[in-house]
C-alpha cells in the first residue's frame, strides 16, 4: 500500500527537469511534466526524487543530456497529493510522485546542473 510520507513533511523533495520544459512552466503558472516527454496528463502524475535519489535517477533517465534543473519542491505548498510509492512490483524503494499540477509557487529552488559530455551525472557538483 502506498504511503504518504516515509520521510519528514518538511524535507523537500526533488524533480529533474529539462530546461525548456521548467521555462515553459512560467508561462502556464504551473509544471504539468511527469518526467522526460511524458506529460502529467499522460502518467498520471509528476516523477520526483529524495536528494539521495536524483543521481540514481539522472543518470538513469537522462544520460544523453548534458543539462537538467533540479526543482526542489516544498510538499507544503504542493496542493495536491504526495504519494510515496515503488516503481515497480518488487522494488522496495519508494519514491514521491505528485498527483496533480506543480504549481510554480511550490519550487523554492530552481538550480541548473550541468555535466560533462562522456561522465556521469553526479550530485557532488550540485
Amino acid at each position: 500500500m502506498p504511503e504518504t510520507a516515509p520521510n519528514s513533511s518538511d524535507d523537500p523533495i526533488f524533480h529533474l527537469a529539462v530546461p525548456d520544459d521548467w521555462v515553459a512552466a512560467f508561462t502556464a503558472g504551473e509544471y504539468t511534466m511527469s518526467t522526460r516527454g511524458v506529460t502529467l496528463e499522460q502518467e498520471g502524475f509528476i516523477h520526483c526524487s529524495t536528494r539521495e535519489q536524483m543521481q540514481d535517477t539522472a543518470n538513469r533517465f537522462y544520460a544523453d543530456l548534458d543539462q537538467l534543473v533540479v526543482l526542489a519542491i516544498d510538499p507544503h505548498l504542493v496542493p495536491s497529493a504526495i504519494v510515496w510509492e515503488s516503481p515497480a512490483a518488487g522494488i522496495d524503494v519508494l519514491f514521491p510522485h505528485v498527483y496533480g499540477p506543480l504549481p510554480v509557487a511550490a519550487v523554492n529552488l530552481a538550480v541548473s546542473w550541468r555535466r560533462l559530455p562522456d561522465t556521469a551525472w553526479s550530485t557532488d557538483n550540485l
